[in-house]
């Protein structure tokens, strides 16, 4: 089995034959143009020493990459002849001196591999729990918990990109390296689109809680479709510039190349809405101390605040701020380190996102005891097991005491609304 990445440079040595090949010029003296060993040879005249630097795809079989150049003489009788050992030495490969290091590497890319599998296999279960909890209960439902499902959403999507992502890229035979299949493609293009899609719905939380905060009366409706607009919308128009402009250009491979320049497509949006989250951390931190600090305002609501401020500093790693320390280092600098912050840290982000969205939320514990409560009353009067049937004893009054029971667990409207507010206050 191979991977898409060494079929890739297959691939693109073969275009580079192609391209090499057409432009090639044969002349009645001297040495025509040529492939051969992976480097194109323009033509040259007799005692001319042809330079020409080392291919780029030096750069995929090696960390060592050095731009050396390579050196051919023409001669009377043709070409001189170069070894491919002088090419490899030329350009920093050493295969012999590799085999440790890449045994190594090989070890920590499957740490790394099985890190990120169970990081997104415990978001995706969590995530999936969390959007049943909010459908569940009709008292959950509403704008913010909308925004919030729609971010759990996007995160499912994130984690099952990675595992689709992962039998495209990495299981794949020797005879698919000939085939630029689509279904290849489609996986990297909706990789790429669930990553953005969860920097967009993180952002739009940011936004969210930033108006809440600051605005005084707006339509969480009209909003709410804006933030749909944003969060779906936007991924949507970037990826398909970028599937756009790889298909122009006739990029070889699987598409899963990130040091070209269409790249900057997917990443410009992404570092943005990092940017923009930042700096609206920044406002709410401050808008919640001025609430905080007004003597306007009760000890309750200032409690709530407090609350909320706590809460609000939970949010940090969601709104990717430790993403920016590695967002302008360059990408061949602390690789490993920046791996496990990317791939390992990051795929527990769709749990911390239901932990603190949905699991710690006071509102949901409430709901999911009052119906563990109710459930269990309903089994101790015997609905739906006859195990648990009561015998029924009449009262004075004609009532058995199972009705009075019943009666007793029911509160009236006025009671019902001083305890969904008491509830509605303690949540986060």
């Amino acid at each position: 089995m191979l991977s898409l990445q060494m079929c890739d440079i297959m691939l693109e040595i073969e275009k580079e034959k192609e391209t090499c090949m057409a432009q090639a010029e044969n002349m009645t003296t001297g040495c025509s143009g040529m492939w051969d060993r992976g480097a194109c040879w323009p033509s040259a005249n007799i005692g001319q020493v042809v330079t020409i630097p080392c291919p780029d795809y030096f750069l995929d079989l090696t960390n060592d990459f050095i731009m050396g150049n390579l050196s051919k003489t023409c001669n009377s009788d043709g070409w001189s002849e170069f070894s491919p050992a002088s090419y490899a030495l030329n350009c920093g490969y050493n295969a012999n001196a590799t085999i440790g290091d890449d045994d190594d590497m090989r070890q920590f890319y499957w740490a790394v591999k099985v890190g990120y599998t169970i990081g997104h296999s415990v978001s995706l279960i969590s995530l999936a729990i969390a959007i049943v909890i909010l459908c569940t209960f009709r008292k959950l439902h509403c704008t913010r918990n909308y925004i919030h499902m729609n971010l759990f959403v996007a995160f499912i999507l994130k984690a099952m990109a990675v595992f689709i992502k992962d039998v495209v890229l990495y299981e794949v035979a020797e005879s698919d390296c000939q085939s630029e299949t689509v279904g290849c493609k489609a996986g990297v293009v909706f990789f790429q689109y669930g990553i953005m899609t969860s920097y967009f719905w993180l952002l739009v939380e940011g936004l969210y809680l930033h108006t809440i905060l600051a605005v005084s009366f707006f339509s969480e409706r009209k909003y709410f479709w804006w933030y749909i607009l944003i969060g779906w919308g936007a991924p949507t128009v970037f990826i398909t510039a970028w599937v756009v402009t790889k298909a122009y250009l006739k990029h070889a491979g699987c598409w899963d190349i990130i040091n070209d320049h269409p790249w900057w497509i997917i990443k410009t949006p992404i570092l943005v809405t990092i940017l923009v989250n930042f700096i609206l951390f920044i406002c709410i931190i401050r808008i919640l101390r001025q609430k905080m600090n007004c003597r306007d305002i009760g000890r309750k609501e200032s409690h709530q605040y407090s609350r909320l401020a706590k809460s609000t500093l939970l949010l940090i790693p969601l709104f990717g701020i430790n993403y920016i320390i590695f967002a302008f280092i360059p990408e061949d600098i602390n690789t490993r380190i920046r791996m496990v912050f990317d791939l390992i840290l990051g795929s527990f982000q769709g749990f911390g996102v239901a932990v603190l969205y949905c699991f710690l939320n006071g509102e949901v514990q409430g709901e999911v005891k009052r119906k563990w409560r109710r459930w269990n009353m309903q089994r101790f009067l015997g609905k739906g097991d006859t195990k648990y049937q009561q015998p029924q004893y009449l009262g004075s009054n004609g009532n058995n005491f199972s009705t009075q029971i019943t009666m007793q667990t029911k509160c009236s409207p006025i009671t019902r609304r001083a305890s969904d507010c008491q509830e509605h206050s303690s949540a986060i």
